[in-house]
């Protein structure tokens, strides 16, 4: 069943010519991560950010004392609140937490590091208004789980107190685009090859940054004391050894992580939970990874 429902999402996904330009690949994203709306159940609140533009979202019978704050993916350049929102919600609900979606600013009009100066406000928005940090989880898929790396780091150099935990789904970690399985996986990866990742790294670094920059790849950061994370990552992965890479490091920097492999699945597949039974797993490990954490 599960080889049948990923391929019905790898058909979605191929069913459009790639869009060319900026504002259709935003288009397409937020037409593809919306096929399939949120729960009923769910109440969603918008929220201004000091600036920075958001949404609550809680499930029934959720702790609104906790909080996932999610970055959600697209390169850095596309996706939004309302292309990842089917996630989000399933993803507070899992664990048992309410949650809140930011919508950073997307390059190329906003480079690096409009981004990461968003991530910041949110965070210092939540904890204004007395969230504790302990009782945060930060998140993201693919850039947005750089994001959520380039924000603890932050904190880290910062000496401020970290989140609770982390959640990383196919996150980017390494703008070098090192990784072998770049290559290794471009024959069965839908979205996501190394001539796209090059388009996105060029349109969010400003001119003469090096991409080894941890604050970009915090592959190569320092990730000493970081917050006990969760790393999912499908098989079928180009990005496959950003994570893999990623938990290696951390686990020998003492970090406590958790590296999950799905097989046969694809860049961020639960962003398609509604119909991909193993996207509802993923979101229950990581709502499960999240309650114990907070």
């Amino acid at each position: 069943m599960a080889q049948s429902e990923i391929d019905a999402i790898r058909a979605l996904l191929g069913a459009k010519p790639r869009p060319v330009g900026w504002e259709e690949r935003r288009r397409r994203i937020d037409e593809v991560g919306s096929v399939w709306p949120v729960a009923d159940d769910i109440k969603l609140e918008t929220v201004d950010l000091d600036g920075v533009p958001g949404e609550w979202s809680i499930a029934p019978a959720s702790d609104p004392s906790r909080v996932l704050m999610f970055f959600h993916g697209g390169g850095y350049c596309s996706g939004s609140i309302l292309s990842h929102r089917r996630m989000v919600t399933e993803a507070g609900r899992a664990g048992a937490a309410r949650t809140l979606a930011v919508g950073y600013r997307l390059a190329p009009e906003h480079p690096f590091p409009a981004a990461c100066d968003d991530a910041m406000a949110a965070w210092r928005r939540l904890l204004k208004d007395g969230y504790a940090a302990k009782r945060i989880a930060v998140g993201g898929d693919s850039a947005g789980g750089g994001l959520t790396l380039a924000l603890a780091g932050e904190l880290k150099r910062a000496g401020e107190e970290l989140p609770g935990c982390l959640w990383l789904a196919s996150p980017w970690t390494d703008l070098t685009m090192s990784g072998a399985t770049l290559l290794s996986k471009s024959a069965i990866d839908p979205l996501i090859h190394k001539e796209y990742l090059e388009e996105l790294a060029h349109a969010y670094l400003p001119e003469g940054m090096d991409r080894k920059d941890p604050r970009v790849s915090p592959l190569n950061g320092d990730l000493n004391g970081l917050p006990p994370t969760l790393i999912q990552v499908g098989s079928a992965e180009t990005l496959l050894d950003d994570s893999t890479r990623f938990a290696s490091a951390a686990g020998a920097a003492d970090v406590c992580v958790t590296l999950e492999v799905w097989p046969h699945m694809i860049h961020a597949w639960p962003m398609w939970n509604a119909r991909l039974e193993p996207g509802r797993r993923a979101l229950a490990s990581a709502g499960a990874f999240i309650r114990r954490w907070l």
